[in-house]
């Protein structure tokens, strides 16, 4: 089976050009079959971070747009897993990424629902797992389908708001203290996922790694007391061109460092 991602290349990124697409070889979650709500001709997103491998966010994300429906969502995951089945595959995930942020998708807690279900019918011990920029957790319908996933895995890239300005570049009005607080409504049953990098965009300096930065994410790391979190650098490449992969050994040292809040973590290099 195909371990290897099925993109197209346009001047801006990679995007996905399926609904449905692997199984993939991921560092974090295994052998994952991957789930793009988002469309095949653009990234739809409300981030535009500087590392993102789809590229830049150049739609408005409060623009209309011409969404799969649920069915044929849930159709085509349903001949997927059949397919996988056929060929002795067994997926350890089930997972949304795709080209932006999966819970814009109008039906996505629908979606989520389907998903579930043709989950526990053909791959009961998979996990069913959401990449999320955390941005649209005040949607109580969004809130409450991550809340019914194995994996919830939400995005902190920043210890203080003009860093988190400057890496995420929210294409919305919202604030990292906003999200923070949304973050705790989890009341610990979530994973926090962070990217560390440091580089130049444009003429603005961008570090998320310094005493002061580190200090500050991981007293937000305390305050949402995750089950788990996974730290990893860029590794694919970026829009921006002279952003730096930071050393497997800076990483480690951040991680002993959440580790010592009794918090779990796992570096992915």
């Amino acid at each position: 089976f195909p371990l290897s991602l099925p993109k197209i290349q346009n001047m801006a990124g990679f995007l996905f050009d399926e609904i449905i697409f692997g199984p993939v070889k991921s560092r974090r979650f295994g052998i994952s079959l991957g789930i793009n709500l988002l469309p095949f001709t653009h990234k739809f997103c409300t981030f535009n971070c500087v590392y993102c491998e789809c590229g830049w966010t150049r739609v408005d994300p409060s623009q209309p747009i011409n969404w799969y429906t649920r069915e044929v969502i849930k159709n085509s995951l349903k001949q997927h897993l059949i397919g996988l089945k056929e060929q002795g595959v067994t997926p350890d995930n089930i997972t949304f990424a795709g080209n932006g942020e999966p819970t814009m998708h109008p039906d996505f807690a629908g979606i989520i629902q389907d998903c579930l279900f043709l989950r526990d019918e053909h791959f009961p011990k998979a996990k069913l797992t959401v990449l999320t920029n955390s941005t649209t957790l005040d949607n109580h319908d969004i809130f409450n389908a991550l809340f019914m996933v194995d994996n919830n895995v939400m995005k902190l890239d920043a210890g203080l708001e003009e860093t988190f300005q400057q890496i995420n570049r929210p294409m919305i009005k919202t604030s990292l203290a906003h999200t923070v607080e949304n973050l705790k409504q989890f009341n610990g049953d979530l994973i926090i996922q962070s990217l560390f990098v440091r580089g130049k965009v444009g003429e603005t300096i961008i570090d998320n790694t310094t005493d002061e930065e580190i200090a500050a994410w991981l007293h937000h790391i305390e305050q949402i007391n995750p089950r788990l979190v996974m730290i990893y650098p860029i590794d694919r490449p970026t829009p921006s061109g002279e952003l730096d992969k930071i050393p497997e050994s800076e990483l480690q040292a951040i991680a002993d460092k959440v580790k010592a809040l009794g918090i779990n973590t796992e570096v992915y290099y």
